[in-house]
Parts: C-alpha cells; sequence; structure tokens
C-alpha cells in the first residue's frame, strides 16, 4: 500500500468489519413521542379549520410506524421471499423520515412563533387573531410535504453537471484544460439501483473527462446485495481511467471485499498511493524535466476513519506520495471527507477534491456540518491549496434534496493568473 499504485497489489490484512445493529428499540420509541407531540400540537388546530383533520392523523401513524424500517437488520432484507415487500416498505420509511424531518423542524418553530405571539400580547397588549393557530397548522403540513415533493424530484433525477475551474499556481502549459469529473457519494443501497447508475455513467462519459475520480461513499451494502447495481461503473470511460478512494461506508459495508470487486470492474482503487498521468507522449519530450513537468501526480487517501476499522488503512496524505518523482510538481489528492484538508496542505498537495457532506442535503442538516467539517460544499483555500467539497451525486437514507442540488463535477485545471 505505499506509494506509487502497483498492479494487482490488493490488501487483504482484516477480513470486512461486521454491520452493528441500530438501537431499533429506543429509536422507534423516540420517533413515536415526536409523532406524538407534533400531533398534539397540531391536530387540535386543524381541527377548527377543517373536517379534513383526519387524513393528518393517518399520515403522522404511517410515518411513526414506517420510520424504522430501514434500520431493521440486513438478514431480513435480504430474505427472498420477502424482497419486493420489503422494498416497499424501505421505501415508504425512507419518505417518511425525510417529511417527518421538515415537519418536526417546521413544527419547533412555528410554536417559536406562536410563543414569541403570545408574549407580545402579554407583555404589549397586542391582539393576536384566533385564525393564526389553525392556518399556522396547515402551513406546517403543506410546507413540509411540498419540500418532500421537491425534494424526491430533486434527489431522484440525474446529477447535473457543475463546471469548476480551479487555478493552479506554475501549471505546466501541458497540464492547462486538464480535466477532472468528479463523482462522490452515491450510495448505492437500498433506492439506488443499476439504472440510476447507469444515467449517471452516460453523462459523465458525454463529458470526454482527462480522468475520472470517485471520492468515497460509493456503496451502502455488501458486495453481494449490490454487485449487479454498481456494475454500470465498469462502463466509464477517460483518457486516463477511473481512479476511486474510500470512504466511511465502505468500511460499514466490508471495504476489503468492495476494493477486490471495484477493481475487478476495471477501476483503480488509491489506498494512501498515486499515479503518474503523463499528458505527452514521451518520443514527444525533449528533456527529462519537460516530460516530468508534463506529467500530473494523483494521489487518494483511504478515508478519514478507516484507521478505526484496519490499523492499516489509517489515511496518510504523506504516504500517498512516497516515491513521487520530485519534478512531477502538479499533485491533485483524492480524500474523501474535507478534514484530510490540513494535511494533505501541508504535504504540499495543490488540490483536494471531497465529498462526504451531500452540502447537507436537505435543511436544516446543512447547518450541522460544519461542526464536523471545515467545508460544506465549493471551492475553498487552504494555505497553498485548494479544496473542492462536492454536494454528492446521489444521496444518503431519505430521498431527498433540497437546497444542496447533487452534482457531477468537471474540474479544469487552468494557470493562475499572476
Amino acid at each position: 500500500m505505499r506509494g506509487m499504485r502497483l498492479a494487482g497489489d490488493v490488501s487483504r490484512a482484516m477480513p470486512a468489519s461486521p454491520s452493528v445493529p441500530m438501537p431499533i428499540r429506543p429509536l422507534s420509541v423516540l420517533t413515536a413521542l415526536l409523532h406524538v407531540y407534533i400531533a398534539l400540537r397540531l391536530l387540535p388546530a386543524l381541527a377548527t379549520l377543517t373536517p379534513a383533520w383526519p387524513l393528518a392523523l393517518v399520515l403522522l401513524v404511517v410515518s411513526a410506524v414506517t420510520m424504522p424500517l430501514p434500520f431493521v437488520s440486513r438478514s431480513h432484507r435480504a430474505d427472498r421471499k420477502a424482497k419486493p415487500a420489503g422494498e416497499t416498505l424501505h421505501w415508504i420509511g425512507l419518505i417518511s423520515m425525510g417529511w417527518f424531518s421538515s415537519l418536526f423542524i417546521l413544527t419547533l418553530v412555528r410554536d417559536l412563533g406562536l410563543l414569541l405571539a403570545w408574549l407580545a400580547s402579554a407583555l404589549g397588549g397586542l391582539q393576536v387573531p384566533d385564525a393564526v393557530a389553525p392556518w399556522s397548522a396547515l402551513a406546517v403540513l403543506a410546507l413540509a410535504t411540498g419540500v418532500s415533493l421537491i425534494g424526491f424530484f430533486n434527489a431522484r433525477r440525474t446529477a447535473g453537471v457543475k463546471q469548476v475551474e480551479v487555478p493552479i499556481r506554475g501549471l505546466p502549459a501541458a497540464l492547462a484544460g486538464f480535466t477532472i469529473a468528479q463523482l462522490s457519494d452515491i450510495h448505492v443501497g437500498p433506492t439506488i439501483r443499476n439504472g440510476y447508475i447507469q444515467r449517471i455513467v452516460d453523462a459523465v462519459n458525454g463529458l470526454g473527462a482527462d480522468a475520472i475520480a470517485i471520492t468515497g461513499d460509493l456503496v451502502d451494502g455488501s458486495v453481494p446485495e449490490l454487485r449487479e447495481h454498481i456494475a454500470p461503473l465498469a462502463g466509464l470511460r477517460a483518457r486516463h481511467g477511473t481512479f476511486v478512494v474510500t470512504g466511511n461506508h465502505e468500511y460499514y459495508a466490508g471495504a476489503h471485499a468492495w476494493i477486490d470487486e471495484l477493481r475487478r470492474l476495471g477501476l483503480k482503487v488509491l489506498l494512501n498511493e498515486h499515479v503518474v498521468l503523463q499528458t505527452r507522449n514521451v518520443r514527444g519530450a525533449q528533456t527529462d524535466e519537460e516530460l516530468f513537468e508534463s506529467a500530473l501526480v494523483l494521489a487518494g487517501v483511504t478515508d478519514f476513519t478507516a484507521g478505526h476499522f484496519d490499523a492499516a488503512h489509517a489515511s496518510d496524505p504523506h504516504l500517498a506520495l512516497y516515491d513521487a518523482p520530485p519534478l512531477v510538481h502538479t499533485r491533485v489528492l483524492l480524500a474523501h471527507q474535507p478534514r484530510s484538508a490540513p494535511v494533505a496542505a501541508a504535504a504540499g498537495y495543490q488540490l483536494q477534491l471531497s465529498g462526504h457532506t451531500h452540502g447537507g442535503q436537505f435543511f436544516p442538516w446543512n447547518l450541522f456540518v460544519p461542526m464536523q467539517q471545515p467545508f460544506t460544499a465549493g471551492l475553498h483555500r487552504l494555505h497553498d491549496m485548494w479544496i473542492y467539497v462536492s454536494r454528492g451525486t446521489g444521496y444518503w437514507g431519505p430521498p431527498k434534496r433540497f437546497g444542496a442540488p447533487s452534482e457531477i463535477t468537471l474540474v479544469t485545471l487552468v494557470p493562475a493568473q499572476p
């Protein structure tokens, strides 16, 4: 796993990590109680406004019952006889999760607004119309449902292409215009399947990129479960090939088995190692210096937390440059989490491509990302290094994206202006 990538070098030091069961019962009790809170706060007000208020009660019951279902153990979901019904319930549970998330936040906002209105009435004599409570309850339900429907459409559509130019100081002329198509956080699993992946592959191949980078969290399940759904990635085409680094979800799903499978598909998995991409014909180079200056070091590190699963996979941007040609000055790092950036900058990279954050995926989770990661989305500068954080090409959990659209990123290296 040292330095430059060698053909056939596959790490098998540790078996796939076992899946950790979710605490289903406490989770179910908690979500049920939160649904009760929402019912108590919204339904009495709705009952004064419309005779259709029992429909809201039915939706809350369905949500409370189905939300825990996606966390049922994989052994139950793998039951072939129960598979069609199980997949349907899984879909309903994830959609409920997204709807409940918005509904809960909006209910809290409504209660805060009603509290402030009550204080204003008590202290300042402001008269609050009686219609505020029922109509605000209806608005909460309508907004939560509307946001969830829009979010579902945004999540299920094929990600759009986002063009990003990265100015690199001292970029050799041979590398000006070099393009990398970045995919990240696709999360192939219960709701992202073969057809979804094929559409992404077709879109990427239409870009004609020099290289393709997949920056982790590609899968949410085991190789036997998802092999047929990941298969379209073998059709990715770029001049220098497709390169992959592991994300935290690969380790949840059994990273070693997935590394073998991705390599079997012809993808180049970089585990704290690098490749040298030569952009100029070797015969056309006049000197060794000219040859090296026209090359690019593309390195990849394991996930920031990989060392917790396998000590041999501890993420190390310095190790990824082991034995890299010193005359190749343009160095790009693939690292799943933005948290790798400080060490990467110190190691001398000009650009880091990351994902992990999903850009928050939907409100209000985008507000919490900065508590764990230094960057949420987009292009940023850290010392002498650029870092680009993709909002992700798929989604995790609820099929919902609102305010953080998915993306296929086309990164173009350009010379920095003096």
